[in-house]
Protein backbone atom coordinates (compact mmCIF):
# COMPACT_ATOMS: atom_id res chain seq x y z
CA UNK A 1 0.00 0.00 0.00
CA UNK A 2 0.90 3.64 -0.36
CA UNK A 3 0.92 6.00 1.89
CA UNK A 4 1.72 9.66 3.20
CA UNK A 5 2.41 10.14 6.26
CA UNK A 6 2.18 13.45 9.05
CA UNK A 7 3.57 14.06 12.02
CA UNK A 8 6.26 11.38 11.47
CA UNK A 9 8.74 11.87 14.25
CA UNK A 10 5.73 11.63 16.76
CA UNK A 11 5.12 9.08 18.64
CA UNK A 12 2.36 7.60 16.45
CA UNK A 13 4.30 8.19 13.28
CA UNK A 14 6.98 6.32 14.93
CA UNK A 15 4.43 3.51 14.84
CA UNK A 16 3.09 3.75 11.48
CA UNK A 17 6.48 3.76 10.03
CA UNK A 18 6.93 0.14 12.08
CA UNK A 19 3.65 -1.15 10.63
CA UNK A 20 4.37 0.18 7.34
CA UNK A 21 8.19 -1.80 7.61
CA UNK A 22 6.60 -4.77 8.74
CA UNK A 23 4.06 -4.84 6.04
CA UNK A 24 6.05 -3.38 2.98
CA UNK A 25 4.46 -0.63 2.31
CA UNK A 26 6.06 2.33 0.41
CA UNK A 27 5.90 5.72 2.06
CA UNK A 28 5.37 8.65 -1.01
CA UNK A 29 6.08 11.20 1.83
CA UNK A 30 6.37 12.53 5.01
CA UNK A 31 6.19 16.01 7.16
CA UNK A 32 7.98 16.42 10.44
CA UNK A 33 8.39 19.49 12.60
CA UNK A 34 12.30 20.17 13.45
CA UNK A 35 13.76 16.70 14.66
CA UNK A 36 15.72 16.32 11.76
CA UNK A 37 18.23 13.73 13.28
CA UNK A 38 14.98 11.04 13.18
CA UNK A 39 13.34 12.73 9.94
CA UNK A 40 16.56 12.07 8.31
CA UNK A 41 16.94 8.37 9.54
CA UNK A 42 13.31 7.80 7.98
CA UNK A 43 13.95 9.47 4.62
CA UNK A 44 17.30 7.36 4.29
CA UNK A 45 15.60 4.62 5.47
CA UNK A 46 12.25 4.74 3.53
CA UNK A 47 13.25 7.46 0.81
CA UNK A 48 9.82 8.92 0.28
CA UNK A 49 9.35 11.42 -3.20
CA UNK A 50 8.32 14.38 -1.10
CA UNK A 51 9.16 15.76 2.77
CA UNK A 52 7.93 18.67 4.47
CA UNK A 53 9.59 20.42 7.64
CA UNK A 54 8.93 23.36 9.75
CA UNK A 55 9.90 26.74 7.36
CA UNK A 56 12.95 27.67 10.02
CA UNK A 57 14.59 24.27 9.04
CA UNK A 58 14.15 23.88 5.86
CA UNK A 59 17.07 25.38 4.33
CA UNK A 60 19.13 22.62 6.79
CA UNK A 61 16.80 19.90 5.92
CA UNK A 62 17.41 20.18 2.21
CA UNK A 63 21.64 20.56 3.06
CA UNK A 64 20.74 17.06 5.02
CA UNK A 65 18.29 15.09 2.99
CA UNK A 66 17.37 17.16 -0.15
CA UNK A 67 19.89 14.45 -2.47
CA UNK A 68 16.93 11.91 -1.66
CA UNK A 69 13.75 13.82 -1.68
CA UNK A 70 12.30 17.27 -2.65
CA UNK A 71 12.20 18.93 0.63
CA UNK A 72 9.09 21.99 1.13
CA UNK A 73 7.26 23.71 4.59
CA UNK A 74 4.28 22.68 3.25
CA UNK A 75 2.32 19.60 4.78
CA UNK A 76 -0.51 20.48 2.65
CA UNK A 77 1.00 19.70 -0.44
CA UNK A 78 2.04 15.69 1.64
CA UNK A 79 -1.34 15.13 2.56
CA UNK A 80 -2.57 15.62 -0.98
CA UNK A 81 -0.14 14.03 -2.83
CA UNK A 82 -2.14 11.07 -4.23
CA UNK A 83 -2.05 7.76 -2.03
CA UNK A 84 -3.51 4.69 -0.68
CA UNK A 85 -4.01 6.24 2.95
CA UNK A 86 -2.69 9.52 3.79
CA UNK A 87 -2.12 8.86 8.08
CA UNK A 88 -2.35 12.10 9.55
CA UNK A 89 -0.54 12.21 13.11
CA UNK A 90 0.21 15.64 13.39
CA UNK A 91 -1.07 16.87 17.05
CA UNK A 92 -2.42 19.98 17.74
CA UNK A 93 -4.81 22.76 15.12
CA UNK A 94 -1.26 22.92 13.01
CA UNK A 95 -2.75 19.13 11.87
CA UNK A 96 -6.18 20.48 10.59
CA UNK A 97 -5.06 22.43 7.63
CA UNK A 98 -3.95 19.32 5.84
CA UNK A 99 -6.47 17.19 7.59
CA UNK A 100 -8.74 20.00 5.39
CA UNK A 101 -6.52 19.90 2.17
CA UNK A 102 -6.72 15.88 1.86
CA UNK A 103 -10.50 15.83 2.37
CA UNK A 104 -10.97 18.25 -0.33
CA UNK A 105 -8.53 16.56 -2.54
CA UNK A 106 -10.83 12.89 -2.24
CA UNK A 107 -7.69 11.19 -0.12
CA UNK A 108 -8.42 8.43 2.40
CA UNK A 109 -7.54 9.64 5.91
CA UNK A 110 -6.63 7.26 9.02
CA UNK A 111 -6.99 10.36 11.05
CA UNK A 112 -4.74 10.89 14.43
CA UNK A 113 -5.45 14.29 14.37
CA UNK A 114 -8.40 14.73 17.33
CA UNK A 115 -8.38 18.14 17.39
CA UNK A 116 -9.93 18.47 13.80
CA UNK A 117 -13.02 16.83 15.17
CA UNK A 118 -12.94 18.09 18.26
CA UNK A 119 -13.01 21.79 17.23
CA UNK A 120 -14.27 21.78 13.33
CA UNK A 121 -16.46 18.52 12.86
CA UNK A 122 -19.04 20.16 10.69
CA UNK A 123 -16.35 22.29 8.61
CA UNK A 124 -14.46 18.42 8.19
CA UNK A 125 -17.54 16.76 7.31
CA UNK A 126 -18.14 19.46 4.34
CA UNK A 127 -14.61 19.11 3.61
CA UNK A 128 -15.03 15.20 2.82
CA UNK A 129 -18.14 15.95 1.20
CA UNK A 130 -17.01 18.94 -1.02
CA UNK A 131 -13.57 16.64 -1.98
CA UNK A 132 -15.01 13.30 -1.93
CA UNK A 133 -12.34 12.59 0.86
CA UNK A 134 -12.95 9.43 3.60
CA UNK A 135 -12.25 9.39 7.28
CA UNK A 136 -11.10 6.68 10.00
CA UNK A 137 -9.96 7.11 13.21
CA UNK A 138 -6.33 6.41 14.39
CA UNK A 139 -6.93 6.16 18.32
CA UNK A 140 -7.65 2.89 19.81
CA UNK A 141 -11.15 3.99 21.28
CA UNK A 142 -12.38 4.94 18.20
CA UNK A 143 -11.17 2.25 16.05
CA UNK A 144 -12.56 0.57 18.41
CA UNK A 145 -16.15 1.68 17.92
CA UNK A 146 -15.64 1.61 13.97
CA UNK A 147 -15.10 -2.25 14.39
CA UNK A 148 -17.78 -2.97 16.95
CA UNK A 149 -20.00 -0.67 14.36
CA UNK A 150 -19.35 -2.99 11.11
CA UNK A 151 -22.36 -4.48 10.46
CA UNK A 152 -24.59 -2.44 12.47
CA UNK A 153 -26.90 0.61 11.80
CA UNK A 154 -25.73 4.00 13.18
CA UNK A 155 -29.58 4.70 14.42
CA UNK A 156 -29.95 1.30 16.38
CA UNK A 157 -26.74 2.68 18.96
CA UNK A 158 -28.10 3.60 22.04
CA UNK A 159 -24.52 4.83 23.53
CA UNK A 160 -20.94 4.66 22.93
CA UNK A 161 -18.60 3.86 25.65
CA UNK A 162 -15.33 4.57 25.84
CA UNK A 163 -12.55 3.01 28.54
CA UNK A 164 -9.81 4.62 30.08
CA UNK A 165 -7.24 3.33 32.13
CA UNK A 166 -7.77 6.01 34.30
CA UNK A 167 -4.30 7.42 34.72
CA UNK A 168 -1.48 7.33 37.07
CA UNK A 169 -3.49 8.69 39.13
CA UNK A 170 -6.92 6.60 39.27
CA UNK A 171 -6.24 4.68 42.41
CA UNK A 172 -4.85 7.78 44.22
CA UNK A 173 -3.36 10.03 46.27
CA UNK A 174 -6.75 11.63 47.56
CA UNK A 175 -4.90 14.96 47.11
CA UNK A 176 -3.81 15.78 44.12
CA UNK A 177 -2.71 19.76 44.67
CA UNK A 178 0.83 18.48 45.27
CA UNK A 179 1.31 15.65 42.64
CA UNK A 180 4.49 16.20 40.28
CA UNK A 181 5.17 16.38 36.67
CA UNK A 182 7.06 13.26 36.91
CA UNK A 183 4.76 11.73 38.79
CA UNK A 184 1.85 12.60 36.42
CA UNK A 185 4.24 11.05 33.13
CA UNK A 186 3.95 7.65 34.72
CA UNK A 187 1.20 5.90 32.57
CA UNK A 188 0.56 2.55 33.90
CA UNK A 189 -0.97 1.52 30.42
CA UNK A 190 0.42 3.35 27.47
CA UNK A 191 3.68 4.75 25.93
CA UNK A 192 2.75 8.31 24.65
CA UNK A 193 4.16 11.73 23.81
CA UNK A 194 4.44 14.07 27.06
CA UNK A 195 0.95 16.32 26.60
CA UNK A 196 -1.26 13.33 25.86
CA UNK A 197 -0.04 11.87 29.34
CA UNK A 198 -0.55 14.63 30.89
CA UNK A 199 -4.17 14.80 29.60
CA UNK A 200 -4.83 11.15 30.26
CA UNK A 201 -3.72 11.82 34.14
CA UNK A 202 -6.63 14.34 34.00
CA UNK A 203 -8.61 12.65 31.72
CA UNK A 204 -8.88 15.46 29.86
CA UNK A 205 -7.64 13.12 27.11
CA UNK A 206 -10.70 11.68 27.68
CA UNK A 207 -12.77 14.43 26.91
CA UNK A 208 -11.32 15.11 23.76
CA UNK A 209 -12.15 11.54 22.69
CA UNK A 210 -15.98 11.82 23.69
CA UNK A 211 -16.51 15.04 21.90
CA UNK A 212 -14.57 13.29 18.93
CA UNK A 213 -16.69 10.43 18.94
CA UNK A 214 -19.88 12.53 19.21
CA UNK A 215 -18.78 14.21 16.10
CA UNK A 216 -17.11 10.80 14.02
CA UNK A 217 -20.74 8.70 15.31
CA UNK A 218 -23.27 11.50 14.79
CA UNK A 219 -24.49 10.79 18.50
CA UNK A 220 -25.09 13.65 20.71
CA UNK A 221 -22.52 14.12 23.78
CA UNK A 222 -25.00 12.23 26.52
CA UNK A 223 -24.74 9.19 24.35
CA UNK A 224 -21.08 8.69 24.85
CA UNK A 225 -20.25 7.11 28.31
CA UNK A 226 -16.81 6.67 29.88
CA UNK A 227 -15.57 3.73 32.12
CA UNK A 228 -12.19 3.29 34.03
CA UNK A 229 -10.79 0.32 33.03
CA UNK A 230 -7.55 -0.33 34.40
CA UNK A 231 -6.55 -3.25 32.12
CA UNK A 232 -6.73 -1.28 29.36
CA UNK A 233 -8.35 -4.66 27.96
CA UNK A 234 -10.98 -3.27 26.81
CA UNK A 235 -11.12 0.02 24.16
CA UNK A 236 -14.75 0.16 23.43
CA UNK A 237 -18.37 -0.80 23.78
CA UNK A 238 -21.31 0.16 21.35
CA UNK A 239 -24.82 -0.63 23.33
CA UNK A 240 -27.60 -0.94 20.98
CA UNK A 241 -31.20 -0.14 21.40
CA UNK A 242 -31.94 -3.97 22.19
CA UNK A 243 -29.92 -3.83 25.43
CA UNK A 244 -27.05 -5.83 23.27
CA UNK A 245 -23.72 -4.74 24.00
CA UNK A 246 -20.62 -5.63 22.02
CA UNK A 247 -17.19 -5.05 23.12
CA UNK A 248 -13.60 -4.30 20.99
CA UNK A 249 -10.76 -6.06 23.29
CA UNK A 250 -6.91 -6.30 22.32
CA UNK A 251 -3.43 -5.41 23.55
CA UNK A 252 -2.07 -1.90 24.89
CA UNK A 253 -0.30 -1.47 21.28
CA UNK A 254 -1.50 1.57 18.87
CA UNK A 255 0.24 -0.49 16.12
CA UNK A 256 -3.21 -2.64 16.00
CA UNK A 257 -5.13 0.51 15.83
CA UNK A 258 -2.76 2.15 13.50
CA UNK A 259 -2.69 -0.68 11.20
CA UNK A 260 -6.78 -1.17 11.09
CA UNK A 261 -7.20 2.44 10.19
CA UNK A 262 -5.19 2.06 7.53
CA UNK A 263 -6.61 -0.98 6.02
CA UNK A 264 -9.95 1.00 6.90
CA UNK A 265 -9.61 3.97 5.40
CA UNK A 266 -10.00 3.47 1.38
CA UNK A 267 -13.34 2.63 2.23
CA UNK A 268 -13.88 4.62 5.13
CA UNK A 269 -16.41 7.65 6.19
CA UNK A 270 -17.94 9.66 4.17
CA UNK A 271 -20.28 11.40 6.84
CA UNK A 272 -20.81 11.09 10.56
CA UNK A 273 -21.67 7.28 11.52
CA UNK A 274 -20.26 5.69 7.69
CA UNK A 275 -19.21 2.79 8.95
CA UNK A 276 -17.78 0.37 6.22
CA UNK A 277 -15.90 -2.83 6.64
CA UNK A 278 -12.59 -3.59 6.40
CA UNK A 279 -10.12 -6.49 4.55
CA UNK A 280 -7.75 -7.00 7.28
CA UNK A 281 -3.64 -7.58 5.95
CA UNK A 282 -2.40 -10.19 8.49
CA UNK A 283 -1.30 -10.36 11.96
CA UNK A 284 0.35 -6.80 13.28
CA UNK A 285 3.62 -7.26 15.80
CA UNK A 286 3.07 -10.83 16.69
CA UNK A 287 -0.29 -10.25 18.66
CA UNK A 288 -1.94 -13.72 17.25
CA UNK A 289 0.00 -14.83 20.40
CA UNK A 290 -2.15 -12.46 22.91
CA UNK A 291 -3.41 -14.65 25.76
CA UNK A 292 -6.48 -13.06 27.32
CA UNK A 293 -6.53 -13.94 30.87
CA UNK A 294 -7.33 -12.19 34.08
CA UNK A 295 -10.21 -10.01 35.77
CA UNK A 296 -11.91 -6.93 33.80
CA UNK A 297 -12.43 -4.17 35.84
CA UNK A 298 -14.55 -0.96 35.31
CA UNK A 299 -16.02 1.67 37.26
CA UNK A 300 -16.92 5.27 36.53
CA UNK A 301 -15.30 8.17 36.33
CA UNK A 302 -15.07 10.19 39.39
CA UNK A 303 -16.23 13.77 37.99
CA UNK A 304 -15.24 15.34 40.44
CA UNK A 305 -11.74 14.82 41.16
CA UNK A 306 -11.01 14.77 37.73
CA UNK A 307 -12.61 18.16 36.55
CA UNK A 308 -11.42 18.55 33.54
CA UNK A 309 -13.22 15.77 31.75
CA UNK A 310 -17.16 17.26 33.25
CA UNK A 311 -15.52 20.39 31.54
CA UNK A 312 -15.11 18.57 28.45
CA UNK A 313 -18.46 17.52 28.72
CA UNK A 314 -19.79 20.91 29.12
CA UNK A 315 -18.05 22.09 25.45
CA UNK A 316 -19.36 19.42 23.56
CA UNK A 317 -22.53 20.15 24.93
CA UNK A 318 -22.26 23.62 24.21
CA UNK A 319 -20.61 23.83 20.44
CA UNK A 320 -19.61 26.10 18.25
CA UNK A 321 -16.26 27.53 19.56
CA UNK A 322 -16.06 26.05 23.41
CA UNK A 323 -14.33 23.13 22.43
CA UNK A 324 -11.70 25.23 20.38
CA UNK A 325 -10.95 27.43 23.33
CA UNK A 326 -10.65 25.02 25.71
CA UNK A 327 -8.26 22.56 23.59
CA UNK A 328 -6.39 25.39 23.05
CA UNK A 329 -6.47 26.39 26.80
CA UNK A 330 -4.93 22.98 27.51
CA UNK A 331 -2.44 22.96 25.75
CA UNK A 332 -0.96 26.15 27.39
CA UNK A 333 -1.88 25.10 30.52
CA UNK A 334 -0.16 21.39 30.43
CA UNK A 335 3.04 23.37 29.32
CA UNK A 336 2.95 25.60 32.41
CA UNK A 337 2.10 22.65 34.27
CA UNK A 338 5.10 20.74 33.20
CA UNK A 339 7.46 23.62 33.34
CA UNK A 340 6.44 24.45 37.26
CA UNK A 341 4.31 27.26 36.27
CA UNK A 342 1.00 25.84 37.42
CA UNK A 343 -0.05 23.11 39.70
CA UNK A 344 -1.39 19.89 38.56
CA UNK A 345 -5.16 21.15 40.11
CA UNK A 346 -4.73 24.60 38.54
CA UNK A 347 -4.91 23.22 34.88
CA UNK A 348 -8.65 22.61 35.31
CA UNK A 349 -8.87 25.95 37.03
CA UNK A 350 -7.77 27.83 33.85
CA UNK A 351 -9.24 25.78 31.81
CA UNK A 352 -12.54 26.33 33.43
CA UNK A 353 -12.25 30.38 33.33
CA UNK A 354 -11.49 30.41 29.49
CA UNK A 355 -14.49 28.18 28.97
CA UNK A 356 -17.02 30.55 30.70
CA UNK A 357 -15.27 33.67 28.84
CA UNK A 358 -15.45 31.89 25.38
CA UNK A 359 -17.63 34.06 22.88
CA UNK A 360 -20.78 32.58 21.23
CA UNK A 361 -20.11 33.62 18.21
CA UNK A 362 -20.61 30.81 15.38
CA UNK A 363 -17.93 28.54 14.69
CA UNK A 364 -16.30 29.36 11.05
CA UNK A 365 -12.35 28.85 9.70
CA UNK A 366 -11.82 32.24 10.73
CA UNK A 367 -13.52 32.62 14.01
CA UNK A 368 -11.88 28.72 14.98
CA UNK A 369 -8.65 30.33 14.19
CA UNK A 370 -9.56 33.48 16.35
CA UNK A 371 -10.67 32.07 19.46
CA UNK A 372 -7.59 30.09 19.23
CA UNK A 373 -5.51 32.17 19.02
CA UNK A 374 -7.61 34.18 22.26
CA UNK A 375 -7.51 31.12 24.31
CA UNK A 376 -4.24 30.64 24.29
CA UNK A 377 -3.10 34.82 25.26
CA UNK A 378 -5.89 34.05 27.67
CA UNK A 379 -4.76 30.99 28.94
CA UNK A 380 -1.37 32.88 29.34
CA UNK A 381 -1.96 35.70 31.34
CA UNK A 382 -4.02 33.58 33.88
CA UNK A 383 -1.37 31.67 34.44
CA UNK A 384 0.62 34.82 35.05
CA UNK A 385 -1.70 36.03 37.51
CA UNK A 386 -1.34 32.96 39.03
CA UNK A 387 2.15 33.51 39.86
CA UNK A 388 1.71 36.83 40.78
CA UNK A 389 -0.45 35.98 43.81
CA UNK A 390 1.57 33.29 44.54
CA UNK A 391 5.20 35.05 44.58
CA UNK A 392 3.18 38.09 46.65
CA UNK A 393 2.10 35.26 49.44
CA UNK A 394 5.53 33.61 49.50
CA UNK A 395 6.95 37.41 49.64
CA UNK A 396 4.42 38.60 52.22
Amino acid sequence: MQLTLLGSTGSIGTQTLDVARERGDTLLALAAGRNLDLLEAQVREFRPQLVSVEDDVLTEARERFGQFARVIADPAEVATLEADVCVNAMSGLKGLSPTRAALEAGRAVALATKEAMVTSSHLIWQAAKQGGGRIVPVDSEHTGIYQALVGEHIGDVAELILTASGGPFRDGPADLSGVTPAQALRHPSWSMGRKITIDSATLFNKGLEVMESAALYGVPMSKVGVLVHPQSVVHALVRFCDGNLKAQLGPTDMRLSIAYAIDAAPTGMRGPGDVRGARRRGEVAGHLGFHLTGNLEFRDPDMQRFPCLALAYRAGTEGGLSPTALNAADEIAVDAFLGGQLDFLGIARVLETVLDETSADALTWDSLAETDAWARRRTNELIQDTLSITTKKVNA
